[in-house]
Parts: structure tokens; sequence; C-alpha cells
């Protein structure tokens, strides 16, 4: 292998997140890591918008199927190239051919200023890389894998691999076109909630919701153009549009107080409140069985973000636990592309949904 490769020795987890968040990634993976007693250790740079995990025992490896509420996208390290010269892809080629066989190729890079200033290279490099891939045979449609060329900057990075039965986007960002008709970029949240938990955005069966803080309504919007019988809970004002062309009831009502008449399937929240509080309210619409599953967001606290989301959902996963006859509990939750400052997070039952 040529001099300017540096082989680790180790397993090595490359992590994606959003930039300002790596401590948050790493106290993560040290969580999943004690609770699968895998010995390593995180290595972050801060504002980076990713995270290396170095395992020196045991493996990671499931973790690449599950999906972690901070990592954006999860890959396994095939090995790291470092200060390589204008002829990327003679340099790389080592470790693209320990990857191979793979039935796609990511151009992966930090969601920095920095990183996306290399977008423009990495267009040209995948239309140089992929048909001498294809000419080798190292790039094939039936392959299990796919390959991650994740740039730090125009000469250095990792080559890594992932699942390709596991849904991810390049760079681990999902860009949505936020359509005219939306009443807020808050719609978009939804969209990339259903994609990044269920793989598609026609995931959802219900046909009753109640959407609890829904002013503007972008989140409604959502619901209803997807044929949802909607009850929009807010004092605020909705967009007039949608109440017009959709099955939207505008509520005036305080999204903590107010109460169904009858159950529904699904609840949504998104509404500007301590995370206890938004839990709270969540766990009693679940918990009194007012609606069959939750879609909501919980605002991250200052600190230790990781440690109190994490006790929040298992707060949650009790509560649900109290009524087995209702099925499995499923909690998903993620900090996605379009969230900022808060997390989304999913909570049924199997059987329901």
């Amino acid at each position: 292998m040529p001099s300017d490769f540096l082989n680790t020795g180790t397993e090595t987890l490359m992590a994606l997140c959003r930039p300002g968040f790596e401590a948050d990634l790493a106290a993560e993976l040290n969580f999943h890591a004690a609770e699968q007693m895998v010995a390593g250790y995180p290595r972050t740079t801060g504002n980076s918008g990713y995270v290396l995990w170095h395992s020196q025992q045991g493996s990671m490896a499931p973790l690449l199927h599950s999906g972690l509420i901070f990592a954006r996208s999860l890959s396994l390290g095939i090995g790291e190239f470092m200060d390589i010269g204008d002829d990327r892809i003679s340099a790389l080629w080592p470790l693209l051919e320990a990857a191979a066989p793979f039935g796609e190729v990511f151009l992966d890079h930090p969601d920095t200023n920095d990183g996306r200033e290399m977008q423009r290279f990495l267009k040209g490099f995948r239309k140089a890389l992929e048909p001498r891939l294809k000419k080798a045979g190292l790039l094939r449609r039936k392959a299990a894998n796919r390959v991650h060329l994740f740039f730090s900057d125009s000469h250095n990075g990792w080559v890594t691999i992932s699942p390709l039965e596991v849904p991810l986007a390049e760079g681990g960002v999902r860009r949505l076109k936020l359509p005219s008709e939306a009443p807020s970029r808050s719609a978009l949240k939804v969209e990339e909630a259903l994609l990044r938990f269920f793989g598609t955005t026609e995931a959802l069966t219900a046909k009753t919701a109640v959407d609890l803080g829904a002013a503007p309504g972008g989140w409604s919007w959502q619901l209803a153009r997807r044929g949802i019988k909607v009850q929009a809970v807010d004092h605020g004002k909705l967009n007039a549009r949608l109440l017009d062309e959709y099955p939207v009831q505008h509520i005036y009502g305080d999204a903590f107080t107010w109460r169904p008449r009858t159950s529904v399937d699904l609840v949504v929240c998104d509404v500007v409140d301590k995370p206890a509080r938004t839990l709270q309210q969540m766990e009693k619409w679940l918990d009194q069985g007012w609606s069959k599953a939750a879609l909501f967001n919980l605002k991250l606290p200052m600190k230790r973000r990781f440690q109190e989301v994490w006790q929040l959902l298992e707060k949650l996963a009790t509560t649900m636990e109290r009524h087995p006859e209702r099925g499995e509990v499923i909690i998903k939750a993620a900090h996605l592309y379009y969230d900022r400052e808060e997390i989304t997070v999913w909570a049924s039952y199997q059987r329901d949904y």
C-alpha cells in the first residue's frame, strides 16, 4: 500500500452530523459502545461535521442498520487517505479495490462552508471515476454495499462502506424542494422524517390527525395533502389557502390543554417549549389512547443534549409499554437536516402502523 495511506489497524466507524453537534454524536457513540461492550474511542474536531469512532475490541458494525439520533450517515472504514496528489483515482484505487464490489458511489463531504465548496470538484471527479470503476468491475449493479469517498478536503479523507439496504442520502443530507403552496418551511421536516424513518414519503396510513401548535400550518399541510383529515389546534392564524383547499379544521385552542372528543390516528406537534413538557404531552396522548401514533419535535437543551434526550425517550418507552395489548412499541428519533436545535421523534405501536 502506498505510503500516503494510513491503516490504523482498528475498525473505524465514520459518522456524519450537523456541524456543532460532534460532542453529542460522540456521547451517543460512547453510550452504544458501552451497551455492546465495545472498547474504543471517538475522534472529534469541533464544527467539523463528522466523528470517527475507533474500535479496539469488538465491532460497532451493528449500528449501521439501526441508525443514531445525531448521525446523518454511518459507514464502516476501509482506510484513510492523506495528502494524495492530483491523480486521485490512482491514489485511491487500492482502497477502492479493497471495498469492492459495490453498487453505488457516494462522494461525501462535511456540511460546512469549506465542505460545500468542494461540490464542483466532486461533480467532475465523479464523471472521471465511475466509468473506470465500471470498466474494472468494481461498481456492480447487484452488489450488497455502497462505497463512500469522504473528503474532509480535496486531498484527505476516508474510504468507507455501508449496506445498500440501509437508505442513506449522499453526505447524509436530504435537500428537499419546498412546494410554493406550503405554508412554511417546517413542512420539510415532516417529509424528511418520513424518508428517514420509513424510506418513503407515502408511509402514513392515518386517516385522522391532530396538529398541536399548528400555525401557520406547515405540518397540517403535509398531512392534509395526503388526504388526512386534520384538526389544527392553535390560537394563531393558519394559512388561508390551507383552510380553503384542504381537509383542515382550525380549532382555536391551547396545544397543551385542548382535548379531542374522539381518538385519532396521529398527533403531531412542533411547538417551541421545554422538551420535558412536550414529551409529557405526547405521553398523555399515547397513554390515554387519544392517538395511536405521534410525530413531534423536542427542542434540545443547551448541555448534555444526548443524555437528556435519551432519558426522555426512555421515559416515553416506559409509558407506552404499559399497554402491551396494543403491540410492540416503536420509537424512532433523529436530528434531521431541516431540524436545527431540535430532534424529530416518531412513536407508535407496531400493530397500528
